[in-house]
């Protein structure tokens, strides 16, 4: 497709988001897809901000503009999915959890009990090894979730490690957690990242995710992951807002 063809111009590049990166069954997981767009933010890489305005759709051409310190990615002919701008964040990242605390987090994971999105790419329980990371955390106090994660040999890239938007996957749910899915189901609004380290496909890592705050129906979260040594690997907040799942599509 070209941008006259789509009303924009001259070529513009597509993209497509794959039904296997998920979130709810018939949308974009949003981790995933505001990595994806904060990848494509001009410049060296930093801290990203990346907004999503409607469910990303799967399996169907995008198209990108990118320009100036943002990118966007639209669905043609002129819907946009969500933008990326550099970013800043408003707290300080969260500790790492130990192994033994990751390890109680995952075991007590809620997702095993209920999940609203079973077959998230994240952190869904119906999805198998090498298909979804599996990432599972659960409570290690009243604010904050914890779990162990070992990214599969499937998500290595050429250079063996797992690539930006599967990084920004991973530092998405375990805030989603830390609001409990189970008890309020929602989607990601806004996320701002900052990768330091992608780890390598069979790395041991350990996640955390904490609940900041809570306005009407909005939820603020941070993330962080770590490797068992205690480097960190990247960080993140997000906002998320509850939905009716009766109502969203």
């Amino acid at each position: 497709m070209t941008r006259s063809e789509a009303g924009y111009g001259d070529v513009m590049e597509q993209t497509i988001i794959a039904a296997q990166f998920n979130g709810p069954d018939n949308s974009g997981n949003g981790g995933y897809v505001c990595g994806l767009i904060a990848d494509r933010v001009p410049g060296h890489a930093g801290v990203r901000t990346s907004s999503l305005r409607t469910p990303p759709p799967l399996d169907i051409p995008l198209v990108w503009e990118v320009g100036g310190d943002s990118a966007s990615l639209i669905e043609p002919p002129s819907t946009v999915i969500g933008t990326a701008i550099p970013g800043a964040f408003d707290a300080d990242v969260l500790p790492c959890p130990t192994p033994e605390q990751a390890q109680s987090g995952h075991d007590t994971y809620p997702g095993f009990a209920h999940h609203p999105f079973d077959r998230c790419f994240t952190c869904g329980t119906q999805r198998r090894p090498g298909d979804g990371l599996r990432l599972f955390t659960g409570p290690i106090t009243d604010s904050t979730v914890a779990g162990p994660w070992t990214p599969h040999e499937a998500f290595g890239g050429p250079d063996g490690r797992i690539n930006v938007p599967v990084m920004w996957a991973a530092l998405d749910c375990p805030g989603g957690w830390a609001a409990d899915f189970s008890k309020q189901p929602m989607v990601l609004g806004r996320m701002t990242a900052e990768i330091l380290r992608r780890p390598t496909a069979g790395e041991p890592c350990l996640s955390i995710g904490g609940l900041r705050r809570t306005e009407g129906r909005k939820y603020s979260t941070n993330t962080a992951l770590y490797s068992v040594d205690g480097e960190l690997l990247g960080h993140a907040e997000q906002i998320w807002i509850s939905i009716d799942l009766r109502n969203f599509s």
